[in-house]
């Protein structure tokens, strides 16, 4: 189910419902049965728990608000640039790339997101999750909120675990059943959970290293064959090494990496890469095919 970006869908209803379940379910069931809220390590679990899951909430919540960036009405590549070493060109013609929608020229990595009807810089995908594409604005936030959702949903399994393995006091009140039965449903439904949100964030570590978007990932798949098939060697423009990398989505301060604060390098409409040559030697124009 879609709708415009900035909306609440039944997508993100269903993600804020799961996040509250989740943790109710940990923080006022299994802890208690476990620890137990009264003794030190209840407390400080209960607090850890909390901490990461209001963390999650709001990365979520900045994920789905933030624009993704736009490609503006007027802009128009500069062919005669010097800094600008690399000019994405259409697969089929070589011409520069122009977006028929939306009636203005497309800047390097931007691409034309049919749901949310406009030109997106660095467009990764739209997820639906968010009802938002992840793009230049983005995706390092959405990065911070994945890899929350990963840390708070093995850590609720963990205290989830330990609660089922625990031995119910004989002592213990009635209505014991019904906190097992809920303890064990929110353990089946976060196991998958666990499971793709870590794929999913393994993913994207993959493609940050390498300095791609997931669309880039596709065509790069594409232009490799195409390189070999030719007798060539494909190589992605934007991979700047491991390190560039990281700051290039991270942002330039190391110890603000995993922290969900906006620090976007650049403005979206021009990248930075490897063909970069020293100023004082003239650059080779180099085209970058792209849909």
């Amino acid at each position: 189910m879609g709708g415009r970006p900035g909306y609440l869908t039944l997508p993100i209803f269903s993600v804020v419902a799961a996040i509250g379940y989740v943790y109710y379910t940990t923080v006022f069931v299994a802890v208690p049965r476990w620890l137990g809220l009264s003794t030190a390590a209840g407390v400080a679990n209960a607090a850890a728990f909390t901490a990461l899951a209001a963390a999650c909430l709001a990365t979520y919540a900045v994920a789905v608000r933030r624009d993704p960036g736009r490609v503006p009405p007027g802009f128009v590549p500069d062919v005669e640039d010097a800094e600008s070493t690399v000019h994405e060109i259409k697969r089929k013609g070589g011409d520069l790339r122009y977006c028929q929608k939306c009636c203005h020229y497309k800047s390097p990595r931007a691409h034309h997101c049919r749901v949310c009807k406009r030109c997106v810089l660095k467009m990764d995908h739209h997820c639906i999750w968010i009802n938002n594409c992840v793009g230049h604005e983005n995706y390092k936030i959405f990065l911070v909120f994945v890899l929350y959702a990963v840390v708070a949903s093995f850590y609720a399994l963990i205290l989830i675990v330990g609660s089922v393995l625990h031995s119910v006091p004989k002592d213990e009140q009635p209505g014991s059943d019904s906190s097992r039965t809920s303890i064990i449903i929110c353990g089946v439904i976060l196991s998958p959970l666990a499971l793709a949100l870590a794929v999913l964030l393994g993913w994207h570590i993959y493609l940050i290293l390498q300095n791609k978007t997931t669309i880039e990932y596709h065509e790069g798949v594409r232009a490799m064959w195409l390189a070999e098939k030719g007798g060539d060697l494909y190589h992605h423009p934007y991979d700047l090494g491991v390190y560039e990398n990281l700051i290039s989505v991270l942002g330039p301060n190391v110890f603000c990496w995993l922290c969900p604060v906006l620090n976007t390098v650049g403005n979206g409409l021009r990248y930075r890469t490897s063909y970069d040559l020293p100023v004082s030697t003239p650059p080779k124009k180099i085209a970058a095919h792209s849909q």
